[in-house]
């Protein structure tokens, strides 16, 4: 089973950015929407709208209300997700690929 969010859940994610370090993600979806099961490596997790959602992993349930504006670092983890707000969730992941920082080119500016 494909466990990458821009494959198994195609209608919310979407890839804004990649590289060999990094790539960063778009999530939206609508009140109700409920995402299959999905991985993310180490990410960081940046709120563009304020949203309630409830996470699932490991027959574990958790509910969530976050502000727009938030940043948060998620270890790697395997989840599913329902928005079970009144709002639209809009969010970025940032998500860490292995790679040695020492091999990056030290030039300024976009790559």
């Amino acid at each position: 089973m494909d466990l990458d969010p821009v494959s198994s859940n195609a209608d919310s994610y979407r890839v804004v950015f990649e590289n060999a370090r990094v790539r960063v993600l778009e999530y939206q979806d609508t009140p109700g929407h409920r995402t299959t099961p999905h991985r993310h490596p180490d990410s960081v997790m940046v709120t563009l709208s304020s949203f309630q959602r409830r996470l699932a992993t490991d027959g574990r349930e958790i509910d969530v209300e976050l502000a727009a504006g938030e940043a948060r670092w998620l270890p790697a983890q395997e989840h599913w997700g329902e928005n079970t707000g009144r709002t639209p969730t809009h969010t970025l992941f940032v998500e860490l690929k292995d790679g040695d920082a020492a091999a990056s080119s030290g030039t300024l500016g976009p790559a």
